[in-house]
């Protein structure tokens, strides 16, 4: 399993990324085969076949495994909690000790971009190893809280009262809604749902990075997809997007627990989701910050 955020997976869902296929199940005997409710089953069908927990079949765990070695839902939910933790932490330290009044906020400014710098190193360094490493998720949780600390801190104070919890509060309503709409059925996450996903996302990122791009050479806003009536249309895009990689994020973790994947990989998906969850929360922000703005 890996995360399903477009900037850092690997693997994603991709058709030959050996990950869980969808309504993917190996025949008795022989590797699985494709058909017409499935034409993309992977010819290795389960990707953790070696593990020694894993299961011969796709379907739902075991309800008494022999073994404890395999991932649960607690144990996403335990290394998401401590992700989390880490992150809200350390973002609660850099709002109370990095002041962003006026003989400070360059130097506070300065500080939180080098952590966001820091914290994307140390994501793209994960997100290419085979292993998920508690240490190297952990401290990028904490850089990425420094900075969140210090934007929140901005905006919240110079900007909009009050903008932190709004987007705090509009982030955990974005999580319950979709993961409410994903176990009744409402979301279906196929192929077709992930290929949306990715170009839609990819065609966001690239507006983003030509609108940065004349924003520094040509000053001002650039095109002006981060201000005014079209950056509120771009923000609300990039929460429904964010919204769409929750999704994705859940049925990696259904997968990944249906398939017996080896506890450590409840890792990932806690890095994944957190990846998520920080995309949201900054586009809250972006978004309380334009309505805000003069």
């Amino acid at each position: 399993m890996r995360s399903s955020n477009p900037v850092f997976s690997r693997r994603g869902f991709g058709r030959d990324n050996g990950y869980a296929g969808f309504n993917t199940a190996p025949q008795a005997g022989g590797p699985a085969v494709a058909t017409q409710a499935n034409p993309y089953a992977q010819p290795t069908g389960n990707p953790y076949a070696q593990n020694p927990y894993a299961q011969q079949q796709y379907g739902a765990p075991p309800q008494a495994p022999a073994t404890t070695g395999r991932m649960t839902i607690d144990d996403v939910v335990m290394r998401t909690g401590t992700t989390l933790g880490v992150l809200i932490v350390t973002a609660a330290l850099s709002w109370a000790l990095l002041p962003v009044d006026d003989a400070n906020i360059s130097r506070s400014y300065g500080i939180g971009i080098g952590a966001a710098l820091i914290g994307m190193v140390l994501a793209l360094v994960q997100s290419f190893k085979r292993k998920p490493t508690p240490a190297l998720i952990l401290t990028y949780a904490a850089f990425e809280g420094v900075f969140l600390g210090v934007i929140s801190n901005i905006v919240d104070n110079r900007i909009a009262d009050g903008a932190a919890m709004q987007a705090v509060i509009g982030t955990m309503a974005v999580f319950a809604g979709v993961l409410v709409a994903y176990k009744a059925g409402w979301i279906r996450v196929n192929r077709r749902f992930y290929g949306f996903v990715m170009a839609a996302a990819l065609g966001f990122v690239l507006l983003m990075a030509v609108n940065l791009l004349f924003a520094v050479f040509g000053g001002g806003d650039g095109l002006g997809f981060r201000s005014g009536a079209l950056g509120v249309v771009f923000g609300v895009i990039g929460i429904i997007l964010g919204a769409c990689f929750l999704a994705l994020d859940f049925k990696q973790v259904e997968d990944g627990i249906a398939y017996g994947a080896p506890r450590e990989e409840a890792w990932l998906a806690a890095f994944g989701l957190t990846l998520t969850l920080v995309w949201i929360y900054l586009e809250f922000l972006r978004l309380i910050s334009i309505l805000n703005s003069d």
